[in-house]
């Protein structure tokens, strides 16, 4: 019977402290964003810094710039 005590106030003292840290987050403004969230999806990622493919080595005719192969 003391182990049901035991877990009903540590299990509220949980609740409480999720609680606590969902109305601190509340009033420091964390839900405040309504913009970015459906519009973040339609900005690019900025491109990757000059990555080559994975697949060729240095000596295959592959021209990146024109992104074509040479004959």
């Amino acid at each position: 019977m003391s182990v049901i005590i035991i877990l009903l106030v540590s299990s509220i003292s949980v609740a409480l402290v999720f609680l606590i840290a969902f109305i601190w987050s509340v009033k420091n403004k964390q839900y405040d964003d309504e913009f970015s969230p459906p519009v973040r999806i339609l900005f690019d990622d900025a491109p990757a810094a000059d990555v080559k493919h994975p697949t060729l080595n240095k000596d295959s005719n592959y021209h990146p710039e024109t992104d074509t192969y040479a004959s």
